[in-house]
């Protein structure tokens, strides 16, 4: 439930994190007893706990879709990631993907870990996909030909200009906008967003996953996987691997923000996207990934760790923005915050600071605009708490009772 450290620092992330602990087991128990539901919900609650929490916002019908729609994807994905599948075997699979999640007994052997028990038993996807309605199951298909067919072109090609980039990042991310935007309009819930919009609301996501996961791309074995576009690090090193180097600290970084200021031309499109959202679950589903997107390129620009380790939100954090996103205002207070953090960081030396900046004010001046700021819950920008004794007494208190209570839950019954 985040380090005591973290909230002894934070005092104020205890009670957002002990909602989300509560919420999460809560997530937990709400599995379907039907057993091909159970083992897609067990399932996405193993593959990305954050998913399965937010996915919790929606309507039940909307929901199943939306797991099985991310279920299919993420196993697509898997067959796409495993760099130990030949690739004569690999491509025909991507290609056909959109087939086989309407063969009840299909599945194919790869990933590792929980993504192996997903391909090994993926017969309970496709069992779940053909109880969705037929416009939802059209959706799912349709988005699946488009993603397996762009992988598999990318399997053969690496990312060499930005436009490949943002060619690959469509058709992994972008498509999945697309997916989502047809099945909140198959739900009635809401209008069919323009495709542009869609499409940025998936590479402003996938763009920051690729920044922030640098290093466990490039140390992947037995193959790095590796997503720079060389247009963008051949201005600072040789090799996108050299980037790792302590040596090339200095390049790395403003290769780093070369990518970070990339990933913002997205922003605008996704304020806009949100903004036309009328069903308050499905604005929240969309908006708490935004703002973690956001959030992670603060945390990430002209951040030499991102070359050493894992650099993220911290957990309290994350379960504030879980929790007090509810508006658009709170949306644009995030990216105006979060852009303020973002530009204090800009370095007047760094190659791109100049149209870094720009798009920080574009960012900032469309938040503005937007006449709510000040309605917005500041969770992000503020000076160091002060420590109250007394506070940090009882908040040790208080982890302890919890900490003996999770134990003793676990413990079976004599």
């Amino acid at each position: 439930m985040g380090s005591l450290g973290a909230v002894l620092k934070n005092p104020d992330d205890f009670y957002p994190l002990l909602k989300l602990k509560m919420a999460s087991r809560h997530a937990e128990k709400q599995i379907p007893p039907e057993p091909h539901w159970a083992f897609c919900y067990t399932m996405l609650h193993k593959v990305s706990r954050s998913f399965a929490l937010v996915i919790q916002q929606l309507t039940p019908e909307l929901r199943n879709a939306v797991c099985i729609f991310y279920l299919v994807l993420r196993a697509l994905d898997t067959v796409e990631d495993d760099t130990s599948i030949q690739t004569d075997v690999k491509v025909p699979i991507l290609i056909a993907f959109h087939r086989h999640i309407y063969d009840r007994e299909w599945h194919f052997a790869c990933g590792t870990k929980e993504y192996k028990v997903l391909m090994d038993e993926f017969h309970h996807v496709s069992t779940a996909f053909l109880e969705l309605g037929k416009s939802y199951q059209e959706a799912i298909e349709d988005i699946t030909q488009r993603m397996g067919a762009g992988m598999a072109k990318f399997i053969c090609k690496e990312v060499e200009s930005i436009d490949d980039y943002d060619e690959y990042c469509h058709y992994v991310a972008g498509l999945v906008g697309l997916g989502l935007s047809k099945l909140f309009h198959a739900s009635g819930s809401e209008d069919l967003a323009p495709d542009h919009l869609s499409n940025s609301m998936g590479l402003f996501l996938q763009k920051t996953n690729i920044i922030r996961d640098y290093l466990e791309d490039i140390n992947e074995i037995p193959k790095s996987r590796m997503f720079w576009p060389r247009q963008i690090w051949s201005k600072y090193v040789n090799k996108l691997e050299d980037l790792k180097y302590e040596e090339n600290s200095e390049k790395a970084v403003q290769c780093l923000n070369d990518m970070v200021t990339n990933a913002l031309i997205h922003v605008e499109d996704c304020l806009k996207y949100m903004a036309a959202l009328r069903d308050l679950s499905i604005f929240r589903f969309c908006a708490i990934p935004q703002i973690m997107a956001i959030g992670t390129l603060a945390l990430c620009y002209n951040n030499i760790e991102v070359f050493r380790g894992v650099v993220k939100m911290r957990r309290g954090l994350t379960a504030k923005v879980i929790y007090q996103t509810k508006t658009m205002a709170d949306v644009y207070g995030a990216f105006f915050d979060f852009s303020c953090m973002l530009k204090s960081k800009v370095n007047k030396n760094d190659p791109n600071a100049t149209k870094t900046l720009s798009r920080l004010d574009a960012i900032q001046k469309t938040c503005r605009n937007s006449g709510v700021l000040n309605k917005r819950k500041s969770y992000v920008i503020r000076s160091e708490p002060r420590l109250n004794p007394t506070l940090v007494v009882m908040l040790f208190i208080i982890f302890s009772i919890i900490f003996a209570y999770l134990l003793s839950a676990k413990r079976p019954n004599n």
